[in-house]
C-alpha cells in the first residue's frame, strides 16, 4: 500500500539564512563591481603624452638665473658732512683714479684748519724763542767761562810769581797768601762754569726735543685737517664706471652717507639665486654653464652667502678664462648649474605628472598599450629633461607623463 509524502515547508530560520547568503553574495559581488568600475577611466590618447623610460647619461644640473655684476665694486662713502657745492660728472661716466666727483662745502671744518694753521705758527714761534733762548744762555755760558780761564790766567802768572818772591823774601807772606786764595778760588770758579755749561747743553737738548716733538704734533694735527678739508671733494678712488651717484646741488650730505660706487668693470661675475633646497650641495669650485650667443661659457662658484631669504641662497661666479665681452652690468643670464658628473641611469621625462604625484608613483601602460595601471616608482636627482628613476620602471617602459589632475583616485585608464 501506498505512503503518501507529504510535502515538507520552509522554516523560518532556513529562509532567513538563505536570504542572508543571497544578500551578502549581492553585496560582494556588487562592491567588486562597483569598486572595479570606480577605479577606471576611460581616457582619450591624443588628450595625454606618452613617454618612453630610456637608459643613458643623467646629467645632475638646475637651471638658475645670475645677475651680471662687476667683479670688484668699491664705494664712495662721504668721509666729511657737508653742502654739495659742484657735481663735476654724471651718473654712469667713466672715471680715471682721482678724478673729482663732488665738492662739498663746510664753514666749521674750514674755520677748525684755520686754527690749527694758527697754532702751528703758534706753536713754531715758541719753539724758536725757546731755541734762541737757549743759544742766549749757551753764549752767556761760554763767555763767562772765556773770563773765569782769563781770570785765572792771571791770578796763575801771580801766584807763580810769588812763590819765587817769597823764598827770595821780596814780598810778604800776606800777598802771597792773597793771591794763592783768589788762585785756587778762579780753578773752583772754571770747574763750576764747566759744570754749568754742560747742564746748559743736556737742558738744550731736552728742550729742543721736546720743542720738536711739540710742533711735530702740531703739524700732524694740521695735515689731519688738511686731509679732512680735502676729503670735500669726492674722488674716484679707481678706475672704473661711477654708478648710483645719488647727490644734488644744495643737498645736504651727513657724514658716511654712501654717495654712489665704482664698478671696476675690467671683469664680470654673476650674483646668482638658488633654491634653498640645494643648499647642501653648492660648495666653493661648483661648476656650471651660460649659454651666450652661439658659445657657451663655462663658470666657477667662488663665494656662498648661506643666509636664506625668501627661500633662496646667493651665490657668486665667475667666468672661467675670458669673460663675454657683449654682457652689461645688470644682466640676466640663465646658468645651468652642475653639481656632480655624469652617470649611467634610467631615464623619465619630465611632465605634469610630478605634481600630484611627487615622484612617488606613475600610470605604466600596458604591453598592447590598451591600458594604464598604477604603479609605484622612486625618484632620484632631476634635471630640466629628466628624472633619475631608482625603482619601479625599467628602459622601454612608457609611461603617462602629462598631467593627472583630473584622475582623482583612479588605479587604471582604459586608453581610447
Amino acid at each position: 500500500m501506498d505512503k503518501v509524502i507529504e510535502k515538507k515547508k520552509w522554516g523560518v530560520k532556513r529562509i532567513g539564512l538563505i536570504v542572508g547568503i543571497l544578500l551578502l553574495v549581492g553585496l560582494v559581488g556588487g562592491s567588486i563591481y562597483y569598486a572595479a568600475g570606480g577605479s577606471k577611466l576611460n581616457v582619450e590618447k591624443e588628450r595625454i603624452t606618452i613617454s618612453e623610460v630610456t637608459k643613458g647619461n643623467f646629467k645632475n644640473y638646475i637651471p638658475v638665473n645670475g645677475v651680471v655684476m662687476p667683479v670688484t665694486t668699491i664705494y664712495l662713502d662721504a668721509m666729511e658732512g657737508g653742502r654739495v657745492e659742484e657735481k663735476f660728472v654724471e651718473d654712469g661716466t667713466m672715471m680715471k683714479k682721482g678724478q673729482p666727483i663732488l665738492r662739498l662745502s663746510n664753514p666749521d671744518l674750514m674755520m677748525n684748519l684755520v686754527a690749527e694753521q694758527n697754532g702751528v705758527y703758534n706753536t713754531l714761534t715758541q719753539v724758536q724763542i725757546a731755541q734762541n733762548s737757549a743759544r742766549q744762555t749757551t753764549v752767556n755760558s761760554l763767555n763767562s767761562l772765556a773770563d773765569v780761564e782769563s781770570q785765572l790766567s792771571e791770578a796763575e802768572r801771580l801766584y807763580n810769581l810769588d812763590k819765587k818772591l817769597i823764598k827770595e823774601k821780596v814780598i810778604g807772606s800776606q800777598d802771597y797768601k792773597k793771591d794763592e786764595i783768589n788762585y785756587n778760588y778762579l780753578q773752583r770758579k772754571k770747574e763750576l762754569q764747566k759744570q754749568i755749561l754742560n747742564q746748559d747743553s743736556t737742558t738744550k737738548q731736552q728742550q729742543l726735543l721736546q720743542n720738536q716733538r711739540l710742533y711735530e704734533g702740531a703739524q700732524r694735527a694740521l695735515n689731519l685737517m688738511k686731509q679732512k678739508v680735502e676729503d670735500l671733494i669726492i674722488k674716484a678712488p679707481v678706475d672704473g664706471q661711477l654708478t648710483s651717484l645719488e647727490a644734488e646741488i644744495g643737498q645736504n650730505i651727513n657724514k658716511g652717507v654712501r654717495l654712489g660706487q665704482i664698478d671696476v668693470i675690467s671683469s664680470y661675475k654673476l650674483r646668482v639665486d638658488v633654491d634653498e633646497h640645494y643648499i647642501n650641495n653648492v660648495f666653493v669650485g661648483l661648476n656650471g654653464t651660460a649659454q651666450i650667443g652661439d658659445k657657451t661659457y663655462q663658470l666657477e662658484i667662488k663665494k656662498v652667502y648661506t643666509q636664506v631669504t625668501n627661500g633662496r641662497f646667493q651665490v657668486d661666479m665667475n667666468f672661467v678664462g675670458k669673460a663675454p665681452e657683449n654682457i652689461r652690468r645688470g644682466q640676466t643670464l640663465q646658468i645651468m648649474l652642475t653639481f656632480n658628473d655624469d652617470r649611467p641611469a634610467v631615464l623619465l621625462p619630465r611632465g605634469g605628472f610630478y605634481q600630484q604625484t611627487g615622484g612617488n608613483w606613475i600610470f605604466k601602460l600596458s604591453q598592447d598599450g590598451s591600458k594604464a595601471y598604477r604603479v609605484d616608482i622612486q625618484v632620484g636627482g632631476q634635471n630640466p629633461d629628466y628624472y633619475e628613476v631608482l625603482k619601479g620602471l625599467s628602459p622601454g617602459d612608457k609611461v603617462v607623463t602629462s598631467s593627472y589632475d583630473s584622475y582623482g583616485d583612479k588605479r587604471e585608464l582604459i586608453l581610447k
